[in-house]
């Protein structure tokens, strides 16, 4: 998987950039953190200009998030009852909890969208529900770009500051995310114990 970012960065420049983020964000194991990171040894570097290269991956996180939210758009929270009545178990909700945070999103939506752009694991999953629940295209785009930008300009400085121990760090990265997806997978089949039907 390294490899494949590297030689993508080394062979499409910002272009490789773009279609890296948008996979990150349609394929979430690849990690943004190293994508950008290494964007931002490129700029220290001298390879890269900080600008083009925030651009460029905004621009393809916000297009991979889009994906998941014309998929959520094109299907609708209500088309999703029968299927949370019959796997209601293992997702452990209930229709009437899906209702409330349909409402939740509505209200407030912008904001889960905008600081969940700062979470590895939340961030691509939470577009879907914004396109479940109708939320205006303009409005998801918006905050979904300001989010994205904000998080790719501290990836980009955090990686023209480590400069050429970033390789040595991206270890660290790996193992952090592995670690958070261990734990995801703890609290869930701990809930999955736990959780009865009302």
């Amino acid at each position: 998987m390294h490899d494949f970012i590297f030689n993508m960065i080394a062979a499409g420049g910002y272009w490789g950039i773009f279609f890296l983020m948008v996979l990150e964000n349609v394929v979430p194991p690849i990690p943004s953190e190293l994508i950008m990171g290494l964007g931002g040894i490129a700029v220290a570097r001298g390879q890269m200009e900080f600008l083009p290269l925030l651009l460029s991956g905004t621009a393809g996180s916000v297009l991979g998030n889009w994906v998941w939210y014309w998929l959520g758009n094109r299907l609708g929270y209500a088309r999703l009852q029968p299927f949370v009545d019959r796997w209601g178990r293992w997702l452990t909700l209930e229709w009437e909890e899906v209702e409330k945070a349909q409402r939740f999103f509505q209200k407030h939506g912008q904001w889960v969208v905008f600081f969940t752009r700062f979470s590895p694991l939340l961030r691509t999953m939470i577009s879907l529900p914004a396109g479940l629940t109708h939320m205006p295209l303009w409005r998801f785009l918006i905050y979904t770009a300001a989010g994205s930008a904000i998080w790719n300009v501290f990836l980009i400085l955090g990686g023209h500051w480590l400069g050429d121990t970033f390789k040595e760090a991206e270890s660290v990265i790996g193992y952090a995310t592995i670690a958070a997806v261990v734990v995801v997978a703890i609290l869930y089949v701990r809930r999955v114990i736990r959780w009865h039907a009302r």
